[in-house]
């Protein structure tokens, strides 16, 4: 397996970014952490769950210890494991029950973005899906205070999935590879 380098994995995840989950307004709270350079973007070299566990128990604590005007949101990309959407989701437990042994439970919070993303209930093929693929598989840490602030400023934060819906529906399939492409010759 040819794996990309970290400053390769970085670029496309900032082009995905920008340009998916800002550009088509995917999150409306991404945008400002985004500007004010508070995303902090860490590569996983982990080849085995152990190690990315540990990765994101340290991840963890180190978001819950820096001052949320520097640094508000991580990414820890993973790019050479969990390449299964299935495998993925199931470390995703391993993953919450490690948030609450770590004491982080109600402090932070996990999402999880991955190239094959399939909500429960939905075909592979199904566009709707599209809004929580990312191009390496991806465990997004977030503050829940920061959550609570955006939740409390966006007076519909509920009508956000309607409105994902509604985007990637318009956009298609054929859109969607379209700026996929795109977010690959960003970098």
């Amino acid at each position: 397996m040819n794996t990309p380098h970290a400053p390769t994995v970085i670029a496309e995840t900032r082009a995905w970014l920008e340009h998916a989950v800002i550009g088509l307004n995917l999150c409306p709270f991404a945008k400002a952490v985004h500007a004010k350079g508070q995303v902090r973007y860490v590569v996983s070299d982990a080849t085995e769950p152990e190690a990315l566990l540990a990765q994101l128990v340290d991840e963890m604590q180190s978001l819950a210890d820096a001052d949320p005007a520097q640094v508000d949101t991580t990414l820890l990309i993973h790019p050479q494991m969990l390449g299964d959407f299935y495998d993925f989701n199931d470390f995703l437990g391993l993953a919450e029950e490690a948030l609450a042994d770590a004491g982080h439970e109600g402090v932070l919070q996990i999402a999880s973005f991955h190239p094959e993303f399939q909500f429960a209930g939905t075909d592979a093929d199904d566009i709707t899906n599209a809004t929580n693929r990312s191009p390496y598989p991806t465990l997004h840490l977030l503050r829940e205070a920061s959550v609570e602030r955006a939740v409390a400023a966006f007076p519909e934060a509920e009508a956000i999935y309607e409105a994902n819906i509604e985007t990637m529906e318009t956009l298609g399939a054929e859109g969607w590879a379209e700026l996929q492409a795109r977010i690959k010759t960003a970098r």
